[in-house]
């Protein structure tokens, strides 16, 4: 992503954060972030389009440590979906390996926002009082499973809005090429694949969660903290 866009991304989401701000202007700030980021994709995409070796079709591996891996890995998967990525989930230890597929500038997004709501989540986490008599990690499951849900919608939405902007009646079906040429790409590397059981979470956090994932931005303010975000969601 270009300087210029992360400055305007980073600016937006200062205001944001900015304790004066209302809440109304905080979440307009952060809806223009999320704009920012989505209208991006589909420039890269057209991109593309014109000139295949400017964005080609990619993959790399995460690892997901424990605790909470498996939650962590249901926040991958809503961030990736809506840009256009796939993840296969392998086990490892105690956690799992996520091997990701998309275009290159999708990677990178997906890069740049999951790593800053890891980071967001844990704050989420620690400024909530999990109800006297509950299981501290079940609460804490379903926290983050509604985080997770809602974060998910909101990026749905941010990348149909920006597909559908006037003037550009054939980013449909770039975009859907896209999406067809990723999915061929895992379909290579794993023929066989299973999809995962759902799961069932007994804690109570999930409305709390879902209200955290209302207020999260959605533009990635913090570069730097790829080496740490992926331990903040410890004592559990």
């Amino acid at each position: 992503m270009s300087e210029a866009m992360l400055s305007k991304v980073r600016k937006l989401l200062a205001q944001a954060e900015d304790p004066a701000c209302t809440t109304a202007e905080s979440a307009a700030f952060t809806a223009k972030a999320t704009e920012l980021i989505a209208r991006y994709g589909v420039d890269r995409a057209l991109l593309a389009a014109r000139d295949p070796t400017t964005d080609p079709v990619g993959d790399r591996v995460l690892d997901i440590v424990a605790p909470y891996a498996r939650d962590k890995v249901g926040l991958l998967a809503a961030v990736a979906e809506p840009l256009r990525c796939r993840c296969v989930r392998r086990p490892r230890g105690n956690g799992f390996t996520l091997h990701l597929f998309g275009f290159a500038s999708d990677l990178e997004r997906v890069d740049l926002l999951f790593t800053s709501l890891l980071v967001q989540a844990a704050h989420g986490l620690a400024a909530t009082t999990v109800p006297e008599g509950e299981h501290l990690a079940a609460f804490r499951r379903s926290w983050l499973a509604g985080f997770a849900e809602v974060i998910g919608g909101r990026l749905w939405a941010a990348e149909r809005a920006a597909a559908s902007e006037p003037g550009t009646p054939s980013v449909a079906l770039v975009l859907a090429d896209r999406s067809d040429r990723v999915q061929r790409r895992l379909a290579e590397e794993y023929p066989r694949l299973r999809t995962a059981l759902p799961r069932r979470l007994a804690g109570t956090g999930f409305d709390s969660g879902a209200e955290a994932g209302q207020r999260a931005n959605l533009g990635g303010r913090d570069l730097n903290t790829r080496s740490s975000a992926a331990r903040q969601l410890g004592g559990g």
